[in-house]
C-alpha cells in the first residue's frame, strides 16, 4: 500500500514537480494525493494540476497571526484525504510548535544548505560569505525551530571561485530535485528511524567515496 502525501506550496513549486515525477515511478512507495497552497495565485499550483493531481488552496492571510485557527483547516483537509506523510516545498509559513509535534517523524522539509550551517534566508549568500568550498541541500524532518529538526538526507556539490548566489543556487536546485524524492522513499519504506534528534537509515548501502575540493593529488 502506497503512503499518501501531502505537499504544501506557497510558490512556483520545483521542488514538488520533482516529487511528482518520482511518484509517478510504478515502484515508488508513495503517492502524492493532493497539493496544497496557502496563496491561490501560487504558480505550483497549475503545475500540479496538470500533472492531475488535486490541488487545494487554503489562504493563510485571512488568518493573520492564527496560526491555529489556520491550522486547524489544514488538519481537517488533510484527514480528510487520509494524508499520512507531509511535504513542504517552498511553504512559507511558520507552524505552531503542537502541529509540528503532532506530525513530527511524518513532515519533511529540504533546505538549500548543507545543515546545520546557513539556516534561515539567502543561504546561498551565507555559503558564499563564509568562503565554503562545499554546499548543497539537505532533507530534514520538521520540528518547532526553523531550518532544523533530524537530517534524513543531504547532497553537496563545489563551490566555484566565481559563483553568485543565482549559479550556486541552480546547481544546488539539481541536487535538491535528486534527494527529496529519495528522503520521501526512505521515509514511505519505513528506512528511517528516530533516535532522540537524530535519524538513523536503515537498509542502505554503506558509501566510502569522499568528495573533496580543491583536488589534492
Amino acid at each position: 500500500m502506497k503512503r499518501r502525501v501531502a505537499i504544501l506550496i506557497s510558490g512556483r513549486g520545483s521542488n514538488m514537480a520533482a516529487l511528482i515525477r518520482a511518484a509517478k515511478q510504478s515502484d515508488f512507495p508513495a503517492e502524492i494525493a493532493v497539493v496544497i497552497s496557502n496563496r491561490a495565485d501560487a504558480a505550483g499550483l497549475q503545475k500540479a494540476a496538470e500533472s492531475g493531481i488535486a490541488v487545494e488552496v487554503i489562504e493563510s492571510k485571512p488568518f493573520g497571526k492564527d496560526r491555529a485557527g489556520f491550522e486547524a483547516k489544514l488538519q481537517a483537509a488533510l484527514d480528510a484525504r487520509g494524508i499520512e506523510i507531509i511535504c513542504l516545498a517552498g511553504f512559507m509559513r511558520l507552524f505552531t510548535a503542537e502541529f509540528v509535534q503532532h506530525w513530527y517523524g511524518r513532515m519533511l522539509n529540504i533546505h538549500p544548505s548543507l545543515l546545520p550551517s546557513f539556516p534561515g534566508l539567502d543561504p546561498h549568500g551565507q555559503a558564499l560569505r563564509a568562503g565554503v568550498k562545499l554546499s548543497g541541500a539537505t532533507v530534514h524532518f520538521v520540528i518547532p525551530e526553523i531550518d532544523a529538526g533530524p537530517i534524513v538526507m543531504q547532497g553537496a556539490v563545489v563551490v566555484r571561485d566565481d559563483d553568485t548566489p543565482d549559479t550556486l543556487s541552480q546547481r544546488i536546485l539539481g541536487v535538491e530535485h535528486r534527494i527529496y524524492p529519495e528522503a520521501l522513499k526512505l521515509l514511505a519504506r519505513d528506512q528511517v528511524r528516530l533516535e532522540g534528534d537524530l535519524c538513523r537509515t536503515l537498509a542502505t548501502e554503506q558509501a566510502e567515496q569522499a568528495l573533496i575540493w580543491p583536488m589534492v593529488s
